[in-house]
C-alpha cells in the first residue's frame, strides 16, 4: 500500500467525513450526469424517446444492483483490512473485487443484448415507437456494460483505501465527453448522422469507455494506490465467500428495489408515456439529494469500516451523528426546493405545461420523505462499515415490497390514481428512514457494553451477527 492511503482511525472526524464525502458526491453526479443529460436533450425530441430511455434505465439500474456485489465487498473488506493494519489482505480483496466485477458484467450485458426487446417489452407500453428506441438504447449501452460497471468497483477500492478525490476526477473526464457528444449524436451536429436516442447510447458507450480507460491505465498499469502483482493472483475462495457475503445482501436488496420499481412503472404505463416520461425525469430530480447523501453514507461507511477495525465505537458513533446532522440539514433543503420551485425543475426538461404540472405534483408528494430517504441511506453506510449489510437489505426490500400492493390499494380503492402510486413510493420512504436508524442506535447502545442476559433473544436477533457472537466487547 502507499501514501496516498488515509488512516480514519485518528483527527478530526467532521473533516474526515466531509474530504471523503465531497469528491464521492463529484463521482455521483458524474454518474448521474449521463442520463440527465440524455433527458434534457431527449426532451427536446419528445416525451416517446425520453419515456424509451427511461425505461431502458431500469435495466441500468439493476446492472449497477448486481455490481454492488464487489463495489461494496471492496469498499468494506479493504476499509476493515486497513483498520486492522493488515495490508495484503487488503491487496487480496482488491484482485478478487476486479475479477469479480468483470464476471458479472459480462454475463449480464450479454444477457441485456440478446434479450433487449423482451426486457423492454416487460413495460407493456402501447406506443411502438418507445418499444423500439428503448431496445435500441439497451442493446448499444449494453456493449458497454464492461466499463460502466467495473468503473464503480474501481472508485469503491479507491474508497475503501480513503481517497474518493482520484475517482471524481477520472468520472468527470466522462461527463465533459458525455455532455458534448449528446447533442453532437442526438441532433448530428457537424460531420455526424442525426441518431435520436441512439445517439444517446452511443455518448454514454464512449464516455464510459474513456473513464474505464483512466481507472485501467492509473489502477492497473500505473498502480497509483496500492502494487497489484497481479501474476500472483489465485483465486481464493474464503476471500471469494467474504465479498459475495458482505455485497449479496445490498445487491440482492438494490436489484429487489429496481425489480419493484419496474412493476411501479408498468403501474404508470398504464397512464400514457408522458406519465412515464414525468416518473422517469423526477426520479433524475431526486437523485439529486439521493447521491448527495449517498455520498455521505460511502464516507460514513469507509469511516466506520476502519475504525470498526480498530475496534474505535466511540469515533463510530460521534461520526454517525455529524453525518445524521449533515442530513437533516440537506433534506430540510431539498424539501422547501421541492415544495417552491417544482414546476420551474421540470421546465428545463419539458416544454408542455401539462407535463411541467404533473412533474410538479411528483415533486410536492416526494418531498415529504425527502430526510427520510437521507437518514435511511446514511445509515445504511454506518451498516455497511461495520460489516453487517443484512439489517438495511432487509429493510429496505420489505418495505419497497410493500410499495407495489399499497400502490394497487391506492389505485382500487381511492381517488388517488397515479397520484395514489406515487404517495406508496413517499410514505415507504417515511417508514425505511424511521426503522432503520432506530435499528443502528440499537447496535451504537450494545457495541461497547456486556449483552445483559435479560436481553430478550427476539431483540438479540436484530443485533449484527458479529455483536451476537460475542458476550464482552470491549469498549475502545
Amino acid at each position: 500500500m502507499n501514501n496516498r492511503q488515509t488512516d480514519l482511525t485518528q483527527g478530526p472526524i467532521l473533516r474526515h467525513l466531509f474530504r471523503l464525502a465531497l469528491p464521492t458526491i463529484g463521482a455521483s453526479f458524474m454518474q448521474m450526469t449521463y442520463s440527465l443529460t440524455d433527458m434534457i436533450w431527449l426532451g427536446r425530441v419528445g416525451e416517446d424517446a425520453v419515456a424509451a430511455v427511461g425505461v431502458a434505465g431500469f435495466y441500468i439500474w439493476l446492472g449497477f444492483s448486481l455490481l454492488l456485489i464487489t463495489r461494496v465487498g471492496a469498499e468494506v473488506g479493504v476499509s476493515q483490512a486497513l483498520g486492522r493494519k493488515e495490508p495484503s489482505t487488503a491487496l487480496r480483496f482488491v484482485r478478487h473485487a476486479l475479477f469479480w466485477a468483470v464476471i458479472i458484467s459480462l454475463v449480464y450485458a450479454s444477457i441485456s443484448f440478446v434479450w433487449a426487446q423482451e426486457l423492454i417489452a416487460f413495460f407493456g407500453i402501447s406506443s411502438a415507437n418507445v418499444n423500439e428506441d428503448g431496445s435500441l438504447y439497451l442493446r448499444i449501452v449494453s456493449l458497454g456494460f464492461l466499463f460502466t460497471f467495473v468503473n464503480p468497483t474501481f472508485a469503491g477500492i479507491y474508497n475503501g483505501m480513503g481517497n474518493s478525490r482520484s475517482p471524481f476526477w477520472y468520472m468527470t473526464a466522462g461527463v465533459v465527453l458525455n455532455l458534448v457528444l449528446d447533442p453532437v449524436l442526438i441532433f448530428g451536429w457537424w460531420i455526424f448522422p442525426e441518431m435520436g436516442v441512439a445517439g444517446a447510447a452511443w455518448a454514454t458507450f464512449i464516455s464510459q469507455l474513456l473513464v474505464f480507460g483512466i481507472f485501467l491505465f492509473r489502477f492497473v498499469w500505473v498502480q497509483e494506490m496500492v502494487h497489484l502483482h497481479l501474476s500472483q493472483f489465485r483465486l481464493d475462495r474464503a476471500i471469494s465467500k467474504k465479498i459475495f457475503s458482505l455485497g449479496i445482501p445490498v445487491a440482492s436488496e438494490s436489484a429487489l428495489f429496481a425489480f419493484f420499481a419496474m412493476i411501479i412503472a408498468r403501474m404508470v404505463a398504464d397512464y400514457g408515456a408522458i406519465a412515464i416520461a414525468v416518473q422517469s425525469i423526477g426520479g433524475q430530480i431526486e437523485a439529486i439529494s439521493w447521491m448527495t447523501s449517498t455520498g455521505f453514507a460511502t464516507a460514513l461507511g469507509s469511516f466506520t469500516g476502519q475504525n470498526y477495525g480498530a475496534g474505535n465505537w466511540q469515533r463510530i458513533r460521534k461520526g454517525y451523528q455529524y453525518t445524521l446532522l449533515i442530513g437533516t440539514v440537506l433534506g430540510l433543503a431539498v424539501t422547501a426546493v421541492f415544495l417552491l420551485f417544482g414546476k420551474s425543475i421540470f421546465s428545463v426538461f419539458l416544454s408542455d405545461p401539462e407535463s411541467q404540472q404533473l412533474g410538479a405534483v411528483y415533486l410536492y408528494i416526494l418531498a415529504v420523505s425527502q430526510v427520510f430517504m437521507i437518514y435511511e441511506i446514511t445509515t445504511r453506510g454506518a451498516f455497511n462499515g461495520i460489516g453487517q449489510t443484512i439489517p438495511p437489505s432487509l429493510t429496505g426490500i420489505v418495505f419497497n415490497g410493500l410499495r407495489i400492493p399499497l400502490a394497487w390499494m391506492m389505485i382500487s380503492f381511492s381517488a388517488y390514481g397515479l397520484f395514489g402510486i406515487w404517495w406508496a413510493i413517499s410514505l415507504t420512504s417515511v417508514f425505511k428512514g424511521t426503522l432503520l436508524p432506530l435499528w443502528f442506535w440499537l447496535v451504537l447502545k450494545n457495541g461497547g457494553n456486556t449483552l445483559r442476559p435479560s436481553l430478550s433473544s427476539r431483540w438479540i436477533v436484530l443485533l449484527p451477527s458479529r455483536l451476537r457472537q460475542n458476550t464482552v466487547i470491549t469498549k475502545d
